[in-house]
């Protein structure tokens, strides 16, 4: 079971999530938002376009496999940890895909 953890930086002020896998490690990042409520439409569209592979821009770079995350208007949603391999990457994606849509908010903000 996921779970997304919405936190505030005490550095910039933003608003930001991670998803968590059932093993509590960190699969995918969002970006700064000014608002909570910006940072939750970021989660509820993560959930939403997570399940499409062509929503996932990947960056293939020798030892350091990425991807982004990307929502309907082309804006980064979410990035990737760095992987040692594609595949690797890849297992990263299939797993946000079956993570993200049933996964629980945590508000921490």
């Amino acid at each position: 079971m996921g779970v997304f953890s919405i936190f505030k930086s005490a550095i910039n002020g933003q608003y930001y999530y991670r998803l968590y896998s059932g093993n509590n490690k960190i699969v995918l990042n969002g970006e700064g938002y000014p608002y909570k409520q910006s940072c939750k439409d970021g989660v509820q569209s993560v959930k939403v376009n997570c399940i499409y592979d062509f929503r996932y821009e990947k960056s293939d770079k020798v030892d350091n496999y990425r991807f982004n995350l990307k929502a309907a208007n082309g804006e980064i949603i979410g990035r990737s940890e760095g992987y040692t391999t594609a595949y690797a990457r890849n297992q990263g994606i299939e797993l946000i895909k079956s993570l993200a849509p049933t996964a629980t908010i945590q508000d921490l903000a």
